[in-house]
């Protein structure tokens, strides 16, 4: 069988650390790479970790220019954080007849917020005989598809809070402005407010987290609640595409709430900022579950955001590849697994589009 064959959307903070773990792989190549700006004609090798020794190079060029019908078995995008912005460039790769593993967040479980757009993209990849698939660390895992696999174990669910505390400092640049990174406490709240002169979103995730576990084990909600305050810092901050003047905002404390008949039943508790060590706090993520028996779940330090989202979308390439075509989800395909051997023993011949 040939090589799994991968194509790379945005060559930022994630897409540059998905192409970094590739290389480290067996039974896989990179095969395309597409970007904007300045990176177009450049080598893949300028802007990640691992030198190109005696690999071919990969030169970056338009999306357009570089992918290709049937070119790959995947595609993975890493530009944008919202179903809106990244349906054009799902529907562009799907009618490639190429699958597509993306980790914007909404797209994690766009049904959540974009139920129509949802059943279009899931049209599109049927039409084409593909999938995709929205993924990474959050939404994606912990706070979700973990809470899901904890009731497993359980007779009775009463009551979630799924929390975690975490660093923002792996992600780029996109990020950082969705968070708000270095404004001032009066622009958040103006921005928060819808009348600031930049977007701010805070964890983009909640209503798709919530979606999937109240889908998962049978929960109707009927009401969805979130809210972010601002994280100020007290200390200069520097992370590697971030900055915060002390008394500027460093992070975004968020929570949520999902609720039936006005009982509470999902609670998301969400602060994160850029190098949260450097002013003591304690990265972890925990998982509380009222019920029978009860769960109490607590990892720390926190599961690493960058490493683990690279490694979710990664790690699930054989499941999309070997998926039905259509819209997938985390609740849909095989749980994640690291790959340790030759990802070509994970994939169904049959199901291989570079042949």
């Amino acid at each position: 069988m040939e090589n799994v064959k991968v194509m790379i959307w945005g060559l930022g903070a994630m897409g540059g650390g998905m192409a970094d773990m590739l290389l480290k792989k067996q039974g896989v190549d990179i095969v395309g790479v597409a970007d904007q700006g300045a990176k177009l004609g450049k080598s893949m090798y300028d802007y990640i970790k691992t030198p190109r020794g005696d690999r071919p190079d990969v030169i970056i060029g338009t999306p357009e220019e570089v992918i290709k019908p049937h070119g790959a078995d995947v595609v993975l995008l890493c530009t944008n954080s919202f179903v809106r912005d990244v349906f054009p460039r799902i529907k562009f790769i799907l009618e490639q007849g190429i699958n597509v593993i993306t980790s914007a967040e909404e797209m994690a479980y766009p049904k959540a917020q974009e139920p129509e757009l949802a059943e279009e993209l899931d049209r599109i990849a049927k039409a084409n005989g593909v999938s995709v698939l929205g993924t990474g660390i959050n939404p994606g895992l912990i706070m979700d598809l973990l809470v899901l696999l904890w009731t497993g174990c359980m007779e009775d669910v009463e009551h979630i809070v799924s929390r975690r505390i975490n660093s923002l400092s792996p992600f780029g640049p996109a990020v950082m402005e969705e968070q708000g990174i270095g404004i001032s406490r009066e622009e958040f709240y103006l921005r928060k407010e819808g009348k600031g002169s930049g977007r701010l979103c805070g964890h983009v995730g909640f209503a798709e987290s919530i979606g999937m576990i109240a889908d998962g084990i049978g929960w109707e909600i009927d009401e969805f609640k979130q809210d972010m305050e601002p994280i100020l810092t007290d200390v200069d901050r520097k992370s590697p595409y971030g900055f915060a003047a002390a008394g500027s905002v460093a992070g975004v404390a968020m929570k949520g709430w999902a609720y039936k008949d006005g009982k509470c039943l999902i609670e998301m508790d969400h602060p994160q900022q850029i190098e949260p060590e450097q002013v003591g706090v304690q990265t972890g993520d925990y998982v509380i579950i009222d019920g029978k028996p009860a769960v109490n779940m607590v990892n720390t330090p926190e599961i690493d955001g960058g490493v683990g989202t690279i490694a979710m979308c990664v790690n699930m390439i054989p499941q999309i590849i070997n998926a039905e075509p259509g819209l997938q989800t985390m609740l849909t395909l095989p749980v994640p697994r690291a790959i340790m051997g030759d990802m070509r023993r994970r994939i169904c011949p049959e199901k291989k589009i570079v042949k």
